[in-house]
């Protein structure tokens, strides 16, 4: 994967949702400037092992050394400490990822046949979800151009 800029703040939540008829939690992480989505996953339960699991994954990808990442209290503060990160609790700027993950459970809702199958069927949707989003999914707070135009621009 090709490296891109260096976000300065991204936002970070899980939110539970269902595969198969399994409880699962998606992680996701979306740069709060340009709006682009990182990364997501999906952990079979919540905390600070999966945090972390997530935050490293995220590392091996992205150049996010100088970051800031705006977490709620869901184990991250010290799965960021893990990884040498730094990061505040912070409620009203994650509206972002909050956004994001709304627009997913929507999407889950209105198609939850495509959630048939094992965790790595949801993992594949998830990534071209995400592809979607980035690439070709017109953001409103954008002015109407993806984040990927963001980015590039």
């Amino acid at each position: 994967m090709t490296r891109r800029r260096q976000p300065s703040r991204v936002a970070v939540d899980e939110k539970q949702i269902e595969v198969d008829g399994e409880k699962k939690w998606l992680y996701a992480a979306i740069d709060t400037e340009s709006k682009l989505l990182l990364e997501i996953d999906v952990f079979s339960r919540r905390g600070i092992s999966p945090a972390a699991a997530f935050l490293h994954r995220l590392t091996e990808k992205h150049e996010i050394d100088e970051t800031e990442f705006l977490v709620d209290a869901g184990g991250y503060l010290t799965a960021l400490a893990r990884h040498d990160l730094s990061g505040q609790l912070n409620y009203s700027e994650r509206n972002h990822v909050e956004k994001w993950l709304q627009t997913v459970s929507m999407r889950i809702d209105r198609f939850h046949s495509f959630w048939r199958g094992s965790p790595a069927s949801a993992r594949r949707w998830l990534r071209r979800f995400r592809h979607h989003y980035n690439h070709d999914r017109p953001n409103q707070a954008l002015n109407g151009r993806t984040p990927a135009q963001e980015v590039l621009n």
